[in-house]
């Protein structure tokens, strides 16, 4: 508003009468033509001899009228004089009101305290000279039409940005409305202006209560003003002298976004139960379609399937519970078994030991009481030409671990109650998150079927390990529950990033998918907040890894074939230690994964990067310092190898 009042030479006025004080007490002042009004007109000041500024009131000017307009005054004693010169008159009363004097370089705003002395101030100029006067009703009609244009101003803007402008004051009323707020909402300017809020809306619907009340500026957030309205809000409280006043809200009406993006959610999610169906009946064209990843460790995982895929030896996969070993070994059956060829998996810990041999080797009709009359095939039968996975193997019942291990070893078995051989034509791919060596050393799993399961070992690296990865399955599992669950969520915060990726995810992606459906469930308005995470992340620890289990303190996943390498063969066989390197990397990772100070001081990468410095340092110092051999068992090329440590400065 400041640029719209005028500059205060604008309103100086030069029309007035100076005199000396010398004058005034001599009582003679020139008085105006008889016909004439031109006293009234123009204001007389005095100018005294210390140079202060007076108006000079006439003797129709009454000092009780004065006085009630709280000015002051000051009265000359009356005497009779008679003039002596036509064009002078005698004052036989006459009063006079202190003026305060003015720069021209004054803001008009600065001069209004100063009429509570005197309705005229003495404009001087740089030369310390009256140039004129400044008039209390110029000043009142200037700010009147300053508001009036402001006014005029301020309507035509907010009619014109086309959003539902409202305005509420400190009471908590409806101060402003705009057109479009009543297009929005169907409430009439009229009925809603000077009125509460509250009456129209539900106070815990109303953004602008709480922007009121707390300050809060919020920008572009979804919000639900009424069940049946959804609308993206500005919102910001208004301040003078540094108290809240009242609160201003933009809104923008995208109900009918909203039903379209449920509909197309709606469309999406059959969509994608029919993609499952179709992909139940029709394999996926790339096996790894369903593994989300990719971070260094991970791309090094995946080409050593590759590998173990050209030869149907048996696999032993290892890794912590949650790292998602099934979709390994279901990898590994894609590329290399026919599209036709069943995938057959049990979990050996789920099935109770008096029923295991029934479920993995089939019975005869009449094998036991309560038993199907015509027989039932066992798992080994089902894979015929195909895999046949043993998913937590270490939870199998010691008495059958020895008939596996003649399937393994012959190629054939006996179903319960039968007397003929049968053949065993599948694949075998076991898992498990458990210390097999250490289980044999505690007599709870037999060493002779350990080293026939462990032919080729692969090791699936846990996601505290690749926290690269955490954004990449993050949005996968995000766009797979928004679809399930029919909620619009179109980001997560950085905030809510910085917690997912300073967790340890003792649980692995399974922990991590869960803290997402979680998310996806809690967030109603599309606003993931921090609040909605479980306390295992609020109030965890961060930072501190939790206790590893063997296999997931191994970040090597090397293929180790007995024939391609006796020697790893062997050592593993006298010593029943872990997997090559397993020891060195469990010392590095019974440290801070990373410390207080790198994530107080280096960016992300910057931590990654020391971090993988040190493993290949612990890597290399395992392998004896030979860069050979500490490529081969890493799967990668010795120039990679070179150059990654070249890049890692080592």
């Amino acid at each position: 508003m400041r640029h719209l009042l005028p500059a205060l030479k604008e309103l100086t006025r030069t029309d007035m009468q100076i005199y000396d004080e010398s004058t005034v007490l001599e009582h003679i002042l020139p008085c105006p033509h008889p016909d004439s009004d031109d006293t009234e007109a123009r204001p007389v000041f005095v100018r005294s001899a210390t140079g202060d500024a007076y108006l000079y009131c006439s003797s129709i000017d009454q000092p009780n009228t004065l006085a009630e307009q709280g000015l002051p005054f000051t009265s000359s004693s009356s005497s009779s004089s008679t003039s002596t010169e036509s064009s002078s008159c005698t004052v036989n009363r006459p009063f006079s009101i202190p003026v305060p004097m003015i720069s021209p370089s004054m803001q008009l705003a600065q001069t209004l305290p100063l009429f509570a002395k005197s309705p005229l101030l003495i404009v001087k100029n740089n030369r310390d000279e009256w140039a004129g006067y400044l008039s209390a009703a110029d000043v009142i009609n200037a700010l009147l039409q300053a508001h009036r244009l402001m006014e005029a101003y301020l309507e035509t803007t907010l009619e014109t940005a086309g959003s539902a402008l409202s305005l509420i004051n400190e009471e908590a009323k409806v101060a402003y409305w705009t057109t479009g707020a009543e297009h929005i909402f169907s409430i009439r300017k009229t009925d809603i202006i000077g009125q509460p809020a509250a009456n129209f809306f539900l106070p815990e619907r109303l953004q602008s209560l709480k922007t009121l009340y707390t300050g809060e500026t919020v920008y572009r957030k979804q919000h639900q003003p009424r069940p049946d309205l959804f609308a993206l809000i500005n919102a910001r409280p208004v301040r003078l002298d540094g108290r809240i006043v009242g609160a201003v809200a933009a809104e923008v009406d995208i109900s009918t976004e909203i039903r379209l993006h449920q509909e197309l959610l709606h469309m999406s999610s059959k969509i994608q139960h029919l993609e499952k169906a179709v992909a139940r009946l029709r394999p996926e064209s790339d096996p790894f379609a369903r593994i989300k990843g990719s971070s260094l460790i991970m791309r090094q995982c995946l080409e050593t399937i590759r590998k173990i895929s050209t030869t149907p030896a048996t696999v032993l996969i290892m890794g912590e519970s949650g790292t998602g070993k099934e979709l390994f070994a279901k990898a590994i059956h894609d590329l290399r078994e026919p599209e036709t060829a069943p995938f057959i998996a049990i979990n050996c810990g789920a099935i109770p030991a008096s029923l295991f041999e029934s479920e993995l080797f089939g019975y005869e009709k009449g094998a036991f009481s309560g038993a199907d009359p015509k027989g039932k095939k066992g798992k080994i039968e089902l894979a015929e030409g195909g895999t046949l996975f043993l998913d937590e193997i270490g939870e199998m019942p010691s008495e059958l671990q020895v008939k596996l291990l003649r399937v393994l070893q012959e190629r054939s078995y006996f179903q319960v109650g039968g007397t003929r051989t049968k053949q065993a034509n599948c694949r075998i791919i076991a898992a498990t998150n458990q210390d097999l060596p250490a289980m044999i050393n505690r007599n709870q799993f037999r060493e002779d079927l350990y080293y026939r399961l462990n032919v080729i070992n692969l090791i699936i690296p846990p996601l505290r390990l690749r926290k690269e990865d955490i954004y990449e399955l993050t949005q996968t599992f995000l766009q797979e529950f928004s679809l399930l669950y029919n909620r619009h969520i179109e980001i997560i915060p950085p905030e809510i990033f910085k917690r997912l990726f300073e967790y340890d995810w003792p649980g692995n992606v399974r922990e991590l998918r869960n803290v997402i459906e979680r998310l996806t469930i809690l967030t109603m308005d599309g606003e993931v907040k921090l609040e909605y995470l479980p306390d295992s992340l609020t109030t965890a620890k961060l930072n501190e890894p939790s206790e590893p289990e063997h296999t997931a303190n191994s970040l090597t996943f090397a293929v180790k074939a007995g024939a391609d390498d006796p020697n790893v063969m062997e050592t593993q066989q006298e010593s029943h230690t872990p997997p090559p390197f397993a020891a060195a990397t469990e010392e590095v990772t019974g440290q801070n994964d990373i410390s207080h100070e790198q994530s107080s001081g280096a960016s992300y990468q910057q931590q990654m990067d020391a971090y993988e410095a040190r493993l290949l340092l612990q890597y290399l110092k395992a392998a004896g310092g030979n860069k050979r051999t500490l490529a081969k068992q890493l799967g990668i090329s010795r120039a990679t190898l070179y150059n990654r440590m070249k890049r890692l400065g080592l």
